[in-house]
């Protein structure tokens, strides 16, 4: 049974789309959320969490019809008894779809609305703005206008909209979804600020399990509309097995220990949540190993020590060509420049030659002019200064239906590129557009969504927000083209849609396709990218090697990014414990370096 002191409660809820007989979104959930607490919800897509987060705010049964069976409470209040209204007085929520959620052009006047709506006396209002904008980092967005923004920047001020209103809970639908790194880090410290100065209860759906596994006291994991388990962040993630069965992710650091103990190196138990608590774990292994043996001054081959000749695994994906072979760039940019007429991310100086067969990830900050990038090379964007060409097309020359017949992309929000009543005719209608007979375009079609094990006969806005990304790509990959523009692919998906999107990527720059990615997924960018191209406030920092880029401290503090939690556990066990650790970017290497280190003597 709920808990009597809960803040919100569930008991036995069960829900379905339309009819009773339809499948459970949701099915028997149980759920005690007490006041004060910082509580995350991982799972697949499909597993039931927006829907878990409708129950919590009230939008279910006031907002989507369905077959609702329980009890929901809410300050111990039957949520069907009550209205909408009065629910959102102590619920507020942060919606998956931002863009669904803005209800007016301006930055400032979104805060507004709901404060005025609620009635908030006038005379507190401006210092309740001042003091919102501040805490989420948007006080230089204020009177800019909504549609000029980046997708982070948007997240930043639906989150800011809601806290306004001082809500005693707060439901937030993957809230960093478009953000990158530092900027999600930002909004889960002012999420686990509010939650501990103001007692503000926080829920939390998100897919990015390191953030959860640090700033989270519980963790729900759902599958099949159902919670299969329900812990602390070590409880939860010592299931790596299980999480991974289930299509959940584990921090990488987890990942380390959990291999360590399963292997006899350490005693089953609390795995490791972030790099320190790994760099502790291996150095006292290695320290223990050192005690037990003679200590031997040339114990170790010179040659270990060197990174460039051991314990590197090969980078995922290489070109089959290169510019040393004469082959041309398919993507040539030179001196660009470009500004918004309104305002925006104007970018500067540009210059980057992305060969056939490349896999291209470009990384930084909102806001850094990466979106711009991309759309400068699609040609919806024209250079002001200097030139952009794609397949030897000047863009400033051709029409962007031409370059469409080279580059391809997956737009950050599948919602923008899907307008077709069926997944079928959604992947067959760009090949129709370049001409393809329409039996040759769906039989095509057919075979890239059963690639994806997407529905042939659905309607594409009816499936969940990660089956929509795959009809996305599904209909990139159908048109093999020379360029591909990726703008956050795996945003929204859990992590078999990911890797199963990142593969079919890889696949597509194996066959010769040039793949630029725009993506805040540290872990994702070091797994796949061979090259990274790194921007901050319009220009490009840096460009080279992928790994050798992260291990830079100075360019990932200018660019407002952390590098992946393996390559920074390298670099810290290289100082603590042997320089042999430096330049590892896998979790085998560094599971494997460390039993054979404590294994020698």
């Amino acid at each position: 049974m709920a808990s009597d002191s809960a803040i919100i409660s569930l008991d036995d809820v069960s829900f379905s789309y339309g009819s009773a007989e339809a499948p459970r979104a949701l099915d028997r959930i149980t759920l005690s959320i007490e006041e004060g607490e910082f509580l995350g919800v991982i799972g697949p897509s499909g597993a039931g969490k927006s829907t878990l987060a409708a129950v919590l705010s009230g939008a279910i049964p006031h907002h989507f019809g369905g077959a609702f069976f329980g009890t929901a409470l809410v300050c111990g209040q039957d949520t069907c008894t009550v209205s909408l209204t009065d629910i959102s007085r102590v619920v507020g929520s942060v919606l998956q779809d931002i863009d669904t959620q803005m209800v007016a052009s301006i930055v400032e006047d979104e805060l507004l609305f709901g404060l005025e709506n609620f009635g908030v006396p006038h005379e507190v209002i401006e210092k309740r703005l001042q003091l919102t904008m501040e805490t989420v980092g948007i006080a230089d967005l204020r009177h800019r206008e909504i549609a000029t923004l980046s997708g982070g920047q948007k997240q930043k001020v639906a989150i800011a909209a809601i806290l306004a209103l001082q809500p005693r809970v707060l439901v937030l639908d993957e809230p960093t979804a478009a953000l990158d790194p530092a900027s999600s880090k930002m909004v889960f410290d002012t999420l686990s600020a509010i939650n501990r100065d103001l007692g503000i209860t926080v829920v939390v759906i998100e897919q990015k399990v390191a953030l959860l596994s640090e700033y989270c006291r519980r963790i729900a994991v759902m599958d099949h509309g159902r919670i299969a388990l329900m812990g602390t962040p070590h409880e939860v993630f010592s299931h790596g097995e299980e999480l991974k069965h289930i299509g959940v992710d584990s921090p990488r650091v987890a990942r380390i220990s959990n291999s360590l103990a399963r292997d006899g190196i350490i005693a089953p138990g609390e795995p490791c949540l972030n790099v320190e608590q790994a760099a502790e774990l291996i150095e006292r292994i290695y320290d223990d190993a050192e005690q037990r043996r003679d200590a031997s001054a040339d114990w170790q081959n010179p040659e270990d020590n060197d990174p460039n000749t051991r314990g590197r695994s090969a980078s995922p994906h290489r070109p089959s060509r290169t510019k040393a072979e004469g082959v041309e760039p398919v993507v040539l940019l030179d001196g660009v420049n470009f500004s918004y007429p309104a305002g925006g991310a104007s970018v500067r100086d540009l210059a980057m030659r992305v060969y056939p067969g490349e896999l291209v990830g470009v990384v930084g900050q909102n806001g850094a002019g990466k979106t711009t990038l991309t759309k400068l090379i699609t040609g919806l964007l024209k250079p002001s200064a200097g030139s952009v060409r794609v397949a030897g097309l000047d863009t400033r020359e051709v029409r962007t239906s031409q370059i469409a017949r080279h580059a391809a992309t997956l737009f950050q929000n599948p919602d923008r590129q899907i307008c077709k009543n069926t997944v079928l005719e959604e992947v067959a209608f760009g090949l129709e557009l370049a001409g393809v007979p329409r039996d040759e375009a769906h039989r095509r079609a057919r075979a890239a969504a059963e690639r994806f094990d997407l529905p042939l006969d659905e309607a594409p806005f009816s499936l969940s927000r990660g089956q929509r990304q795959m009809v996305a790509l599904a209909s990139v990959v159908v048109l093999e083209p020379d360029v591909i523009i990726l703008d956050e692919p795996t945003s929204g998906l859990d992590y078999r849609e990911c890797m199963t999107v990142m593969e079919t990527v890889r696949e597509m720059a194996d066959a010769g396709s040039a793949v630029i990615m725009v993506c805040h997924d540290m872990e994702v960018v070091s797994d796949f990218a061979e090259r990274l191209v790194v921007m901050a406030d319009g220009e490009i920092l840096d460009r080279g090697e992928t790994h050798a880029l992260f291990a830079r401290e100075e360019l990932m503090k200018r660019a407002s990014m952390e590098p992946p939690q393996v390559i920074e556990l390298s670099h810290e066990l290289a100082r603590r414990v042997s320089p042999a650790f430096e330049g590892l970017h896998e979790v085998s290497d560094v599971v494997a370096l460390t039993k054979e280190l404590i294994c020698r003597g």
